[in-house]
């Protein structure tokens, strides 16, 4: 049996209208924990600010899920987002990422290129009167030149003024890593410093029933123990539930269970324990 015929076999036979766990999720259905609403709250004030900020927080804590959320309702005639999923392409890579976001082939040599940005990010809200929002995902890998860009990124006007809000999306390390001397200028300048962490057990268990129903599931289909050993496992992070809790319903669909109890949790937990 092919991969594709077990999710859609296991769909059916529980009755989903989609699968319950999967990436391609509106924002207006995530799981709107108190967590996740203060990083949106955090991620909105720095693009209202025109200001810069750090949200952090472990590998699958839903960090670029809040970014998501934050922005989404942003009127695009009034806003520029601008995403750089990997900014392991340099300190050049992220201004040219900023040149073809504003519509314009960058400029080859690098000081032609940085006054190019600032030229372009100056005309986006000088001329047409809009906002450009900068989300750099995994900014904790982001080396000291990057950093020292960002920064400049924020300075207009002697320093009275900003070209653009920038989000910093990372893990707690980035935190720390700012907090370096070497990058005191920085440091000032942020705004906003946003730790998000992993779910409760109770928020654990409503993150599961809120995705089941958003699958067309609203009665009990998880075990209340199967439920806390999915928790404890995923350490409370939402993207490891979402996987754990997928296999846990493939481990109840091999054996026509109509309940996802402990044991299917275990056999998730399990399976994954091995990878």
């Amino acid at each position: 049996m092919t991969t594709t015929t077990t999710v859609a076999d296991y769909t059916r036979y529980y009755g989903f209208s989609r699968t319950p766990f999967a990436k391609q999720l509106a924002p207006a259905q995530a799981f709107a924990h108190p967590g996740h609403l203060e990083a949106v709250a955090r991620c909105r004030w720095l693009v209202d600010q025109t200001a810069i900020g750090l949200i952090t927080g472990e590998v699958g804590v839903g960090k670029t899920l809040a970014a998501r959320c934050a922005v989404a309702d942003l009127d695009p005639s009034k806003h520029t987002i601008i995403y750089v999923a990997n900014p392991a392409v340099g300190a050049r890579g992220i201004h040219q990422q900023i040149a073809y976001a504003l519509g314009v082939a960058p400029r080859f040599h690098r000081g032609a290129l940085i006054a190019q940005t600032a030229d372009l990010l100056a005309r986006e809200r000088d001329e047409r009167d809009k906002k450009t929002v900068l989300i750099i995902d995994e900014a904790h890998i982001l080396d000291p030149d990057q950093l020292e860009q960002v920064r400049c990124l924020t300075n207009d006007q002697m320093d009275s003024a900003s070209l653009l809000a920038i989000v910093l999306l990372g893990q707690p390390t980035l935190r720390r890593l700012v907090r370096r001397g070497s990058f005191a200028a920085l440091d000032q300048r942020i705004a906003v410093r946003y730790q998000l962490g992993p779910l409760t057990a109770e928020q654990t268990a409503g993150y599961i029933r809120h995705h089941l129903k958003i699958a067309g599931r609203s009665d009990p289909l998880f075990a209340d123990d199967a439920t806390a050993a999915i928790g404890h496992a995923a350490r409370g992070l939402p993207r490891q539930i979402g996987n754990l809790a997928t296999a846990a319903l493939i481990a109840g669909y091999a054996r026509r269970n109509t309940i996802i109890d402990h044991d299917c949790a275990l056999a998730a937990i399990a399976d994954h324990a091995a990878e």
